[in-house]
């Protein structure tokens, strides 16, 4: 086992509010790492560039990110990978199971708005695995707020240390650069477009003649306010900021590239290399000899000329050579890997070898679903990889009644990629469709027309939640369900789910039937 290679990797997720900048700090993260030579501009809808990680149509026409992207560049002799998620809440689920997949987190916040409500539920995801978070307050570029006021912020809302390691000179069209508290250096800001990486001018020393020119009679008043910052703020402790009590917290702004390559330098010294895995026969170290990892995406047509399915595996120990047999821990089957991939975005190449803490791709025909284990022998299975309940539930049809068992096709791989729930109820067979947020059903039916060919229409139900019935007993589950046919889908899995009309549907059935459990989460088990 090379060790070594394990160290070097750096694998991490960007969570942020929407519009706060996180695929716009990809892109240049992405620009530093050599792995793009001209940074994409996310909104520009007239502009042939867009952002890379952004590879699905709608994407590009919205500039907003509704998949996960995987992203493998090599930076100061480390190798990152990078998972770009999405920001908006109507998808949640494809973000929280990337969180599961990371070892750290870039928290992104805008300086004009502070914390946001979904960076507050992305942090509640973030503690439970007490991830590590480096955090950069962008668009300084910009009118902001008072820099002390968004850490007052993120210490009382968030509940989490600040430690600033970067602090901003002014802001909007006065703002002159970023101090570097524990180097002593000014880093003057430079106006231009960010689209390629431009040597910063470093001033050595706060009360230097340089730092005097630039500065003239604000130099004094900006002593006074960095000492009230080192006074009153915490010191920067590795220890805390890998148990995730503290973050290091730079500014910048990322449209203008400008405080991004601070903010990287110091998060591949900091960040922690791959970390253990829970499983159910305990932990699993990245440095264990045998290979491990699991499912944690599944991405229908990323490439649509040859209608595709890959299943993105966070690699958790051991090697990974292409061709290497390995045991499918749910099915027992053993799988020869041939043509395992990795990514920049929509962009792959042939996967020969990778390390715990890497992505790989594998194209999959149906056989790996979310939260499955790979394995190079032991039977065991990462834990904390569920799927939840739908929240909004609606039927849908083909316009063309003839294109019907295409429908329930696309609606099975899309299942099966987490995108939604889709649903057969027992009684009629119709196709009812789950989601959390209901910007979820535009995206898929734009999807099913773009990629299956297949025009549909979503009708409102009467539905109110649904819920997977588990029991420890088959004959008292399968009662139930002949007892509840009406009420009764199968999943893409084939498990049955009750759809509940109302409240008083739901907690009557519960009470009904007390040795069941009616569960709005569900993880993989081993069959």
């Amino acid at each position: 086992m090379n060790i070594e290679e394990v160290d070097k990797r750096r694998t991490f997720a960007i969570i942020s509010h929407p519009d706060a900048g996180k695929t716009t700090i990809t892109e240049k993260l992405l620009l530093y790492g050599r792995a793009i030579q001209l940074a994409g501009t996310v909104k520009a809808r007239k502009s042939d560039r867009h952002a890379t990680s952004d590879w699905m149509e709608m994407e590009k026409q919205r500039g907003i990110s509704v998949t996960t992207s995987v992203m493998q560049f090599p930076y100061q002799g480390r190798t990152v990978n990078l998972l770009d998620t999405p920001g908006h809440e109507d998808f949640s689920e494809d973000t929280y199971r990337t969180l599961t997949a990371v070892d750290s987190v870039l928290m992104v916040i805008d300086g004009s708005k502070g914390v946001e409500d979904r960076t507050i539920k992305l942090m509640e995801v973030c503690r439970l695995r007490n991830t590590p978070i480096l955090t950069f307050i962008n668009k300084l570029d910009r009118e902001v707020r008072d820099p002390i006021e968004v850490l007052d912020e993120i210490e009382n809302i968030l509940n989490i240390k600040c430690a600033p390691v970067t602090w901003p000179i002014g802001m909007g069209s006065q703002f002159k650069g970023i101090y570097h508290l524990r180097r002593d250096e000014i880093h003057v800001f430079s106006h231009g477009k960010g689209e390629t990486i431009e040597d910063t001018n470093i001033i050595k020393g706060l009360e230097s003649e340089e730092a005097l020119e630039l500065l003239g009679d604000e130099l004094e008043e900006f002593i006074d306010e960095i000492e009230l910052v080192q006074g009153a703020s915490h010191e920067f402790d590795l220890q805390e900021y890998e148990e995730g009590r503290l973050t290091p917290v730079y500014f910048g702004t990322a449209l203008r590239n400008f405080g991004v390559m601070e903010m990287l330098d110091d998060f591949v010294e900091y960040a922690p290399s791959p970390l253990p895995r829970e499983t159910n026969a305990g932990s699993v170290e990245a440095t264990q000899e045998e290979f491990s990892g699991f499912v944690f995406k599944i991405q229908a047509n990323m490439d649509p000329k040859h209608r595709d399915r890959i299943a993105f595996v966070r690699l958790c120990s051991g090697k990974f050579k292409r061709g290497m047999k390995m045991r499918h821990v749910r099915s027992g089957k053993t799988l020869s890997l041939h043509n395992p991939v990795l990514f920049l975005a929509r962009d792959r190449e042939l996967a020969e070898e990778a390390w715990a803490g890497d992505i790989i791709g594998i194209p999959n025909h149906g056989n790996l679903r979310i939260g499955d284990t790979l394995t190079e022998g032991e039977a065991l299975q990462f834990t904390g990889i569920p799927s939840f309940a739908p929240e909004l539930l609606q039927k849908v049809r083909p316009d063309d009644p003839l294109k019907a068992k295409h429908l329930g096709r696309a609606l099975v791989q899309l299942a099966e990629e987490g995108a939604a729930r889709s649903l057969k109820t027992f009684i009629g067979g119709d196709w009812v469709v789950g989601v959390v947020g209901a910007l979820q059903f535009e995206v898929l039916a734009e999807r099913v027309r773009t990629e299956y060919d297949v025009a549909v229409r979503f009708e409102p139900s009467e539905l109110y939640t649904a819920r997977w019935v588990e029991g420890d007993d088959h004959a008292t589950v399968k009662k139930f369900c002949d007892e509840n046919r009406t009420a009764l889908a199968d999943d893409h899995d084939g498990s049955p789910v009750f759809l509940a009309r109302n409240a008083w549907h739901l907690n009557k059935t519960e009470e009904d039937w007390p040795e069941l459990r009616f569960m709005k989460t569900k993880e993989q088990e081993i069959v």
